[in-house]
């Protein structure tokens, strides 16, 4: 690009620019010297076509021109244990101390779609998350929140449906119509068969629950981000950041396929996807493959899919520090891994950030802890003066090089992904390779790779294989009692006693009888909810109809 090019590119930035707002007038570095917005080359520059500016296509340097002066990340922490009073008085001490956003973890029966009293969810209430059975214990979870006024993101695939119809009927207690609601449902069940491996459906009968959740949003919650595609789990499981790269933005193109296939508008859909990936440990790396995904992401909705307009080709995404960096020695280097990572992500241009406890490679996370790793993120915020310039590592050789060679192999990984496909689709490709074990082979040999190069002292960790060493004493970890378990199936019992159980059987035999058809099934399952169905008794109809999915052996 030449210097006249890049002239007229740094106009149209400076108009965008001034008519945004901002946050202030005065930004400067701790010594005073004042600092631009953002920062481009001079003269000619071959390298502009691909980086841009910000706020403009492709998007490589953030999707607003004001950067962090406009408006900063949102800090979302995750966050959820035991049973829905408990979690409520977490949320609470993360809003009073400064988080600007809630997002729900929810225990293993809860995201298997099995009440508290299901057999197979002994032992495990309350322990990974909080305990959710019926709209009453949503209606506990959000007391005292209004949620017309606060975003939720909520952590959940498999039964995800079922538990966003939960959350309305809770605004809906709280007087809030489904309209005004904000916030984000993960939903994203190709990831599960991918890397998480929590699902109930055979993956057709969930993609028809999706579309209808998307076809749901689009019409009545416009806010609201239906699925949240996630890259997260995908790294946690063990992949390379190139891999996490192109599985997590393959499988947004595969929503996208879903959402044109029900004869949506790409731009009145497209807004409504947003994504979840994990900063791990390697800085610049990490860095490049946030600014690499949106720019992949706006080629790919625009030149593949259609889309017209800025909004329909950002990638909105939030961003959690990577759990499996954590170590149990020495816990408390966990906060300087924790820093680095937040650091890479918002270096990145998050647009919400979760930063991990110290202590949760031990248990869910002490109240103690949670504060710090909050701390970590205003620390960041308000100390660093990181905010002032938007995408301020643009145009490093280094980190654009990166940026350049992870987009090159997410490439050729889609390539891959569509000739296994029957009919060249992005959906074909991954639903073939989930049938043969394709995505799972090729996360797993990542995974050994770098266990391999741990074991032989490659790959270094401070207290692990190096420095090992130390003064630490015992952390005191948070514990969930079992009394937490027969509490929650106390109150059960005493719920399914004391509502109208025709009223409960009647709605989940008509809600049944849409799923045999093809009707959209989220108004009857409202229903369902508000009788006070619980999430087992919705998600075994749908098993009922629809049967259970277990994965193939493989050997």
């Amino acid at each position: 690009m030449d210097a006249e090019e890049i002239e007229a590119g740094r106009s149209r930035w400076q108009a965008r620019f001034d008519g945004a707002v901002k946050r202030g007038s005065e930004f400067r570095t701790l010594s005073g010297l004042d600092v631009e917005p953002v920062y481009g080359p001079g003269g000619d520059d071959p390298r502009m076509a691909r980086i841009g500016w910000p706020g403009e296509y492709p998007f490589t340097r953030g999707l607003h021109a004001t950067g962090y002066r406009g408006r900063t990340w949102t800090i979302r922490q995750f966050a959820g244990f035991g049973n829905a009073r408990q979690t409520n008085e977490r949320y609470k001490m993360i809003l009073g101390a400064g988080g600007g956003g809630l997002s729900v973890a929810f225990d293993m029966p809860t995201l298997m779609g099995r009440d508290s009293d299901d057999p197979r969810s002994l032992g495990e209430v309350g322990h990974c998350g909080v305990a959710i059975d019926s709209a009453l214990d949503m209606d506990l979870l959000f007391d005292g929140i209004p949620l017309g006024d606060i975003t939720t993101s909520m952590t959940i695939s498999g039964p995800a449906v079922p538990i966003f119809c939960m959350y309305v009927v809770a605004a809906e207690r709280q007087g809030v119509p489904a309209g005004k609601l904000n916030g984000t449902l993960q939903t994203d069940i190709f990831k599960e068969y991918i890397a998480q491996k929590e699902w109930l459906f055979a993956p057709e009968p969930h993609l028809r629950l999706i579309g209808d959740l998307m076809e749901f949003c689009a019409a009545g919650v416009p806010a609201y981000k239906p699925l949240s595609v996630s890259g997260y789990h995908i790294r946690e499981a063990g992949s390379t950041a190139a891999q996490e790269l192109a599985f997590t933005l393959a499988d947004g193109f595969g929503y996208v396929e879903l959402g044109l296939s029900r004869g949506l508008d790409v731009d009145a859909f497209a807004p409504g996807l947003s994504f979840f990936f994990d900063a791990h440990i390697d800085f610049f790396e990490e860095i490049a493959k946030f600014r690499a995904a949106r720019r992949i992401w706006a080629r790919w909705l625009r030149d593949v899919y259609g889309a017209r307009t800025d909004r329909a080709q950002w990638l909105r995404f939030h961003t959690q520090t990577a759990g499996v960096s954590l170590t149990a020695q020495q816990p408390h280097n966990n906060v300087v891994r924790t820093t680095v990572e937040a650091l890479a992500a918002v270096l990145g241009g998050t647009n919400s950030l979760h930063t991990n406890a110290l202590d949760e490679v031990l248990a869910l996370p002490s109240e103690k802890a949670a504060e710090i790793a909050l701390r970590t993120q205003q620390v960041i915020m308000e100390e660093t003066e990181v905010v002032n310039v938007a995408d301020p590592l643009g145009g490093s050789w280094y980190v654009e090089a990166l940026t350049d060679r992870l987009e090159a192999e997410a490439e050729a990984i889609f390539a891959k992904i569509r000739d296994m496909g029957r009919d060249g689709s992005m959906t074909s490709g991954i639903l073939r390779g989930i049938e043969d074990g394709w995505f799972t082979s090729e996360i797993a040999e990542a995974a050994f790779d770098y266990q391999r190069k741990l074991e032989k002292g490659e790959k270094r960790i401070v207290g692990v294989n190096r420095h090992t060493a130390s003064v630490d004493e015992p952390l005191e970890i948070l514990r969930v009692g079992h009394e937490v378990e027969r509490e929650q199936n106390r109150v059960l019992a005493a719920r399914r006693a004391e509502r109208d159980q025709g009223a409960v059987d009647g709605a989940l035999a008509a809600m049944v009888q849409v799923a045999r058809g093809e009707g959209n099934l989220v108004p009857p399952m409202l229903d369902a909810v508000r009788a006070e169905a619980t999430l087992g008794e919705i998600c075994d109809a749908l098993r009922g109809e629809w049967g259970v999915y277990s994965e193939p052996a493989r050997f």
